[in-house]
């Protein structure tokens, strides 16, 4: 549907009960959303202010924390937007801009924890050699294609679209994800072929070489000392937890797509949302829980809070 000024819209269809329980959704998204925003800047201002944090190790966890800002500043502002609004759309250009930078930033997610696992790898079976390989140089270069390399990726089926007109009006969704992609009248093969490429690329090799690197570091975790041990399982611990926990979140993202027509709506909103909920709140507490210099310095931060 075209207005006067030739913008096509799309309409999200994927709320449930709007009418009747906007402010309850306003208020409990804007909750969520307000400590993302608190929890993960916590983390990101105690590394980036105390200097016996600027390590590889944290450094990674500061932009674990600064993508999951970036992703929800992406899709909570939006859903405010929907809730107050009597019609829950987007326009065409906007959807494909909002799909962009979820899979983008989604990916980095995998690609970051990926070169964790490689910091891990490399401290506990290469110690001698950390201080070499793990420079800030390469430090940089690793972040920089943990960001860069999922945009390149999702940036040609989001180039593509732009080039066809939608004959489908309708995202049976709360914001765009993959299903912009089912827009085209025609099926695309190319893109959908392309999209396993880009899945196999961004996720299920990363994946891969994180299992291969743990595997390494539990054999030589199984020839070390008990002190070693317990060492090793404070630092690796948290990131296979949320590793698992964000493998767990996008299988359930491309179940929404691919079985979205045999699935109730209030389920498919019920999934959704754990998709955009879990994630951003969980990598703040596993860190600031589980990391022993984080959680020091978290305890510090509210004991003086208290006292002031």
């Amino acid at each position: 549907m075209d207005n006067e000024l030739n913008i096509t819209y799309i309409m999200l269809g994927g709320f449930v009960d709007l009418n009747k329980y906007r402010y309850v959704y306003f208020l409990l998204m804007f909750t969520v959303y307000i400590l993302i925003i608190c929890s993960n800047s916590t983390i990101v201002c105690f590394i980036v202010i105390h200097q016996n944090l600027h390590e590889p190790m944290y450094i990674f966890i500061a932009a674990l924390s600064l993508n999951s800002l970036l992703l929800s500043t992406t899709i909570y502002p939006k859903l405010f937007i929907d809730f107050l609004s009597e019609k829950q759309i987007i326009s065409y250009s906007a959807c494909l801009f909002q799909y962009f930078i979820y899979y983008s930033l989604g990916g980095s997610e995998f690609l970051l924890l990926t070169a964790m696992s490689y910091d891990r790898y490399v401290s506990i079976c290469k110690p001698l050699q950390y201080p070499t390989i793990m420079r800030r140089t390469n430090i940089s270069i690793l972040l920089l294609l943990a960001w860069l390399i999922p945009a390149l990726h999702v940036v040609v089926p989001v180039l593509l679209g732009r080039e066809k007109k939608p004959c489908n009006f309708s995202l049976n969704g709360i914001f765009c994800n993959n299903s912009v992609l089912k827009f085209h009248c025609v099926s695309a093969r190319v893109i959908s072929v392309y999209g396993l490429v880009v899945l196999l690329n961004v996720a299920l090799v990363p994946v891969l070489f994180i299992l291969f690197t743990y595997t390494k570091i539990l054999i030589i975790l199984y020839r070390s000392s008990r002190e070693v041990r317990k060492k090793a399982a404070q630092t690796c611990l948290p990131h296979l937890l949320v590793l698992i926990s964000f493998s767990c979140l996008c299988a359930y993202d491309i179940m929404i797509v691919r079985l979205e027509s045999d699935f109730p709506k209030t389920a498919h909103l019920i999934m959704t949302l754990q998709v955009v909920l879990y994630q951003p709140l969980f990598n703040p507490i596993i860190y600031g829980l589980k990391m022993k210099e984080i959680s020091k310095h978290l305890k510090s931060f509210f004991c003086q809070f208290k006292q002031g």
